[in-house]
């Protein structure tokens, strides 16, 4: 009759075998003997071996010691998992360091290709913006349109999100588009009016007349976001046209005007209104780079839990900029004559564009969402790029129109 042979491992480490002590099994038919081996736990380890078979499986002998170096592989082979727990452990262990390393230099290439993003579109979105501005007129004014109708898009689709939504019910989207075609008409009938006032509020009626109007059961939620989109998209932005179209006052003291060419309009074309724009749209940046570089360097204290990222260290450090760069240009162009007047003016800059971008911020984070888009790449959309402009161009208008004497000349 055919003998079983089986090992039993309860450690690690495989232990030699020993002889000691021989016996019949006499519930066994067959009348061959049955050699029972046993083995006392001699260590070599964590593993204990238990053989039972007849002779001629044993091998004892000259080939004794290269059988137990089998059997002490096969029991390896068989139980892989219970061995080296100390190495396995430690391999576990270099392979978790070894993750956690290559995501970090994965996130720090994946932060160094997006910073280079954001310098390389960066600079080219202030070189054409600075053309721009130059240029004035009808190229002004439809950059600007076109800046508000992609921001309206923008802004009535944050209204749609689904963080928004579930506490309010969102206005149709035919009145969203509708209103973000009449907020990028506002800036071309200031243009060619010079004022907008009845222009928003005939708008005003018509959408709150469609709006109450609609199948179904019209909320207040609906006519609020709306009305709150037409000022925000389009009525504020088109003090930005009114200051650099409108105010056409020449800048007389302003010395590349004497050099600029007679093709591109000669001395005339530096106004009062190409001046304040230009320092206006200088201060901004230099307040957002300023806040941006003093946050990364010194920032501890939270500004506000609207914006946590920003800091109130960062934003001291964006008002010495904005205010630095403003009367820098005032010498540079000679306007405004005061130096007074330069550090209200950039005052003015900073507190315009720091209430602008928490504006936005605010509705992000109700939104649920990071940005407002992903138009530009490393920037967002457009209302991330201009938040900072949506209430500097009206505050900027009132300072120039209002306090200033001869507009600053």
């Amino acid at each position: 009759m055919a003998t079983t042979s089986y090992f039993q491992l309860h450690r690690c480490s495989p232990i030699p075998l020993s002889l000691s002590s021989r016996c019949c099994c006499p519930c066994r038919p067959s009348p061959s003997k049955t050699l029972v081996l046993t083995r006392p736990r001699a260590k070599l380890g964590h593993l204990d071996l238990l053989f039972d078979g007849n002779r001629r499986a044993l091998g004892l002998g000259r080939n004794g010691a290269s059988a137990s170096r089998r059997l002490i592989a096969v029991a390896a082979r068989a139980e892989p998992e219970q061995l080296g727990e100390d190495n396995a452990h430690q391999e576990v262990h270099k392979g978790h360091k070894l993750s956690m390393n290559e995501d970090a230099v994965s996130e720090h290439q994946q932060k160094a290709s997006q910073l280079k993003k954001r310098i390389f579109f960066g600079l080219g979105i202030g070189l054409s913006v600075g053309i721009v501005v130059l240029a004035g007129g009808w190229v002004f004014t439809a950059a600007v349109a076109a800046a508000v109708f992609v921001g309206a898009r923008e802004y009535f689709e944050l209204v749609r999100s689904h963080g928004i939504t579930a506490g309010m019910t969102p206005p149709p989207r035919y009145v969203s588009r509708v209103c973000s075609v009449i907020c990028a008409l506002m800036p071309l009938v200031t243009l060619y009016r010079g004022q907008i006032d009845v222009s928003v509020t005939s708008a005003a009626f018509f959408v709150a007349m469609a709006l109450l109007l609609q199948r179904g059961n019209p909320r207040f939620a609906q006519l609020s976001s709306t009305m709150f989109g037409l000022f925000y998209c389009g009525y504020l932005p088109c003090f930005w046209v009114k200051l650099r179209c409108g105010l056409a006052a020449p800048a007389l003291n302003t010395s590349f005007g004497s050099a600029w060419p007679i093709l591109f309009g000669g001395q005339a074309h530096w106004t009062v209104g190409l001046v304040a724009t230009l320092i206006s749209f200088s201060s901004i940046i230099a307040a957002d780079t300023c806040a941006f570089l003093g946050g990364k360097a010194f920032g501890r204290t939270p500004l506000t839990t609207v914006s946590p990222k920003k800091t109130w260290e960062g934003t001291i450090v964006g008002l010495g900029g904005c205010i630095a760069t403003s009367v820098l240009l005032s010498r540079i162009f000679c306007w405004p004559k005061s130096l007074l007047s330069a550090i209200a003016f950039g005052f003015l800059n900073f507190f315009g564009s720091v209430f602008g971008d928490l504006t936005e911020s605010m509705i992000k984070r109700d939104a649920g969402v990071k940005d407002s888009g992903s138009l530009i790449p490393g920037h967002g959309g457009i209302l991330d790029r201009v938040d900072s402009y949506m209430f500097t161009g009206a505050l900027a208008y009132s300072f120039v129109k209002t306090f200033l004497p001869l507009y600053g000349v």
